[in-house]
C-alpha cells in the first residue's frame, strides 16, 4: 500500500478563555466530532489558544512606554505601549523599519514584534495584545501527558504560530512548542543514494509538521486551532521512553553561528 499521510482539522474548539483546561476541551471536542486519538499522531496545536488559557492577554493601557520604545514607536510607525511589550518580551533588537521591528524573543525565536499579536483577540474592554506561552515545550509536554492518558495512546504534541523569513515572503507555520517528536533528525555523516556522505542535511521536522498543519488552521477566520496529523511513520517522527528530550529550544540557531547579527 502506497504511504498516506492525513491532516485532519478538528472542528468545535470553543473561544478559549483564561483558566480554560486545553486536555478537557480539546478530548471534549474530539468525542462531540465522533474523533479521537490514535497511536503515533501528532496533535498540533495553535499558539494562540495556548496563550490565552495561560492568561497571556496584557491590557495596553496597563503598559507605560519608556524612552526607548517611544524612540523605536516613532521610527516604526507603532503605539509606544506596543513597542514597550515588544521590548519586554525580547533580549534584542535586531532590525527595525516603517511598520517593522524585528527582534529575539526571549525564548529565542527572531521575528516581527516577538510574536505579538492582536488579531481575533476580544477589545470590547479597550485594546488587548496576546503575547506567546512563557514556556510552550513546557505546555506541550502537559498536553500530550494529560491526553495520553485519557486516550492511552502514544502522541507527539506540536505548538505551532506563524513566521516570516527573513529572504522569503508571506508567514509560514513554525514550531514553538513540542513534546515527545524528534524535532531535529541529524543525517550528517550518514549517505545519500548513491553513497556519497552527506555533510550538512539536518532536516527540521518539527517546522515540517507545523507548516504542515498551519495548512488546515488557515491564518484568518477559518477556527480550526487544534489538528491531528496523521499516518506519518511512527519511528522517524515520535520519541521513544528514555530518548534524549528534544524541544522546540533546539530549532533555535546557537548565536556564535548567526550570520546575520
Amino acid at each position: 500500500m502506497a504511504p498516506r499521510f492525513s491532516v485532519i482539522g478538528v472542528p468545535g474548539i470553543p473561544m478559549v478563555e483564561s483558566g480554560d483546561d486545553l486536555s478537557e476541551i480539546i478530548s471534549g471536542t474530539l468525542k462531540a466530532q465522533d474523533l479521537t486519538l490514535e497511536d503515533g499522531d501528532v496533535l498540533c496545536l495553535a499558539q494562540k489558544i495556548i496563550s490565552k488559557a495561560e492568561g497571556q492577554t496584557v491590557s495596553l493601557a496597563s503598559i507605560e512606554a519608556g524612552p526607548e520604545a517611544i524612540e523605536l514607536a516613532a521610527a516604526t510607525n507603532k503605539d509606544p505601549r506596543m513597542v514597550q511589550l515588544i521590548l519586554n518580551e525580547s533580549s534584542e533588537v535586531m532590525r527595525h523599519k516603517p511598520n517593522v521591528l524585528v527582534v529575539r524573543h526571549h525564548l529565542g525565536i527572531v521575528g516581527a514584534h516577538a510574536g505579538i499579536d492582536q488579531s481575533n483577540v476580544d477589545h470590547s474592554d479597550g485594546e488587548q495584545a496576546l503575547l506567546l506561552p512563557k514556556n510552550p515545550d513546557h505546555s506541550a509536554a502537559l498536553i500530550r501527558e494529560q491526553l495520553q492518558q485519557h486516550f492511552g495512546v502514544q502522541i507527539g504534541v506540536v505548538i505551532t504560530d506563524s513566521h516570516n523569513r527573513a529572504w522569503r515572503m508571506g508567514t509560514i507555520g513554525s514550531a514553538i512548542g513540542c513534546a515527545g517528536i524528534k524535532v531535529l533528525d541529524d543525517f550528517r555523516g550518514g549517505e545519500d543514494i548513491y553513497g556519497r556522505s552527506l555533510q550538512a542535511t539536518l532536516v527540521n521536522r518539527a517546522d515540517a509538521l507545523a507548516s504542515s498543519a498551519t495548512l488546515m488552521m488557515g491564518e484568518t477566520t477559518e477556527k480550526l486551532p487544534v489538528v491531528i496529523l496523521r499516518g506519518l511513520p511512527k519511528a522517524s517522527t515520535l520519541t521513544n521512553d528514555g530518548d534524549p528530550a528534544q524541544t522546540a529550544q533546539d530549532i533555535n540557531r546557537p548565536l556564535a553561528e548567526d550570520m546575520f547579527r
